[in-house]
């Protein structure tokens, strides 16, 4: 499964706290340990990094030849593909950095470009900012599913801050998403259904959505798994595989050891480990919230039994 990074939050006001506190050196300071970084082959993007540009390359394989292994994503038409974005948004756009921002038309027109290059076999796309649904309307590849954490004209809010930096720390709907992706082991039967129901208006103050008219599948038979991750099926082989390209390797040897072997059955998949019976997770236990409409509906009838009770004529004694 290939993850495509977005900046967080949180990693930018921290630099923006550094560069206030220690100047123009903790600046020279900062950009040669991110070349350091860089360099030791780690696969983390610096915030510098994360543009417009270098996302959409970054999807559509458009990069240069020199690029390593760690900053591509190396998929093809059976790679099911998570994108995860989060951050200020409006109608129709996301902000990167705060100086420039993404459009829903060309997040589209790079997923065409993914799908025509055979870069993917499902996507999964999710994103949490304001007027969220926005981004995924004009969407028109095939095999794509969205979700997003508000309709058009709605807000994102917050979670909670925390008191020491000043800042909020995560967002209302990746607070309840990620509280639901908590319980899913990799023998989970849960699906898409059951991730569209995770942050209800009660909870998150906002309506999420999500579009499923360019998903081939029914969103009930595709498992949470299929993209956060499962045990996938191996294939055992016997043959020899040259990883050499224009080299020519004598295998003599092992074509005379394998005509006196006798012959073999078809191979197939290996079975998969019994995780149901191996991994023994207790059930987190959640906050009980009243459904909607609970708390008008019990005023309601609090009110009803009293001018049953007491008339009209007793509220002068109340007010």
């Amino acid at each position: 499964m290939a993850v495509t990074y977005c900046l967080s939050r949180p990693a930018t006001a921290l630099a923006a706290v550094l560069f206030l506190s220690f100047g123009s050196v903790a600046a020279s300071h900062i950009e040669d340990q991110a070349e350091q970084f860089f360099r030791s082959g780690h696969t983390n993007n610096w915030a510098v990094l994360v543009t417009v540009e270098n996302f959409l390359r970054v999807l559509t394989g458009r990069i240069p030849p020199s690029t390593p292994r760690s900053k591509r994503l190396l998929s093809d038409d059976r790679s099911n593909i998570l994108i995860y974005m989060t951050g200020h948004g409006g109608n129709g756009f996301l902000k990167f950095q705060d100086s420039e921002e993404i459009t829903n038309i060309e997040l589209a027109d790079a997923f065409e470009q993914m799908w025509q290059k055979r870069r993917y076999n499902e996507l999964l796309f999710i994103i949490d900012t304001c007027q969220g649904a926005s981004m995924y309307e004009r969407f028109y590849s095939p095999n794509i599913m969205a979700l997003a954490s508000s309709q058009v004209g709605e807000d994102s809010l917050s979670h909670q801050p925390d008191p020491a930096i000043g800042v909020h720390l995560m967002d209302r709907y990746t607070f309840y998403v990620l509280e639901f992706l908590e319980e899913i082991n990799p023998a989970s039967q849960t699906n898409m259904n059951d991730l569209f129901q995770v942050c209800p208006k009660s909870l998150c103050v906002s309506t999420p959505g999500h579009r499923t008219d360019l998903f081939q599948r029914d969103p009930k038979n595709v498992l949470i798994t299929d993209f956060f991750g499962s045990v996938r099926k191996v294939e055992i082989t016997t043959e020899t595989i040259n990883l050499q390209q224009g080299s020519e390797i004598m295998e003599s040897s092992y074509k005379e050891d394998q005509m006196d072997e006798e012959p073999m059955e078809p191979l197939k998949y290996a079975e998969q480990l019994p995780v149901a019976q191996i991994i023994h997770q207790k059930p987190k236990l959640k906050d009980w919230h009243p459904p909607g409409g609970f708390i008008l509906g019990l005023w309601a009838l609090i009110i009803m039994v009293f001018f049953k009770t007491y008339g009209i004529k007793h509220m002068k004694f109340i007010f």
